[in-house]
C-alpha cells in the first residue's frame, strides 16, 4: 500500500495501478462501497483522480462494484437496526447514490415493511425506559428521538397519541 508520504511518481503506471486495486480490494473485504465512495477513499489514499477513476471502472467491469446492490444492502442493514427512511435516503445520498436509485428501492423495500409497527414498538420500550418522568417530557423526548432515527413525523406523532392514552 502507499503511503501518503510515499510517492507514486516513481513507480510505473501498471504498478500504481495494481497498487490501487489492492487497496480498493482491501476496502471491499470490510463492507461494500458506492462507486463514490471508493473513488474518494482512493484519492484521499494519494492516488490521482486518474488511477482512482480507472480503478473504479476496472471494479465496476469485474461487478465488485455496483450501487444499486450497495444501497439494497445498505437499506437492509439500516432498516434491521432500526432506522427510518428519512435517515437512509440522507445517508445514501452522501454516499454518493443518485436520489432516483434511492427513490426506486427505497419503494421496492417498503412495500414488506411496516414503519408503523416498528415505530410502535420503539415507542413502547422507551415509554418503558421513561416511566418515572412526567409524561409530556418523556413524548417529547421519544418523539425526538423518533425524528432522528429518521422515521416519518407523522407516524411518530400518530404513535405517541396512542400511547397518550
Amino acid at each position: 500500500m502507499i503511503s501518503r508520504k510515499q510517492s507514486t511518481r516513481k513507480l510505473p503506471q501498471s504498478e500504481i495501478l495494481e497498487k490501487s486495486r489492492q487497496y480498493a480490494f482491501l476496502l471491499l473485504k470490510f463492507r461494500l462501497r458506492s462507486e463514490s465512495e471508493m473513488l474518494q477513499r482512493l484519492v484521499k489514499k494519494g492516488f490521482t483522480p486518474e488511477v482512482a477513476e480507472s480503478t473504479v471502472a476496472f471494479l465496476k467491469e469485474r461487478r465488485f462494484l455496483d450501487d444499486r446492490q450497495f444501497a439494497r444492502a445498505w437499506i437492509n442493514s439500516r432498516l434491521k437496526r432500526p432506522f427510518g427512511f428519512r435517515r437512509i435516503k440522507q445517508e445514501l445520498n452522501a454516499k454518493g447514490i443518485s436520489e432516483d436509485k434511492t427513490r426506486d428501492l427505497i419503494e421496492e423495500i417498503k412495500n414488506g415493511y411496516c414503519e408503523e409497527d416498528v415505530v410502535n414498538n420503539i415507542a413502547q420500550q422507551r415509554f418503558n425506559k421513561l416511566k418515572g418522568i412526567e409524561p409530556e417530557k418523556a413524548k417529547k423526548r421519544i418523539y425526538s428521538y423518533l425524528l432522528r432515527r429518521g422515521f416519518s413525523p407523522e407516524v411518530v406523532i400518530e404513535t405517541i397519541k396512542i400511547h397518550e392514552s
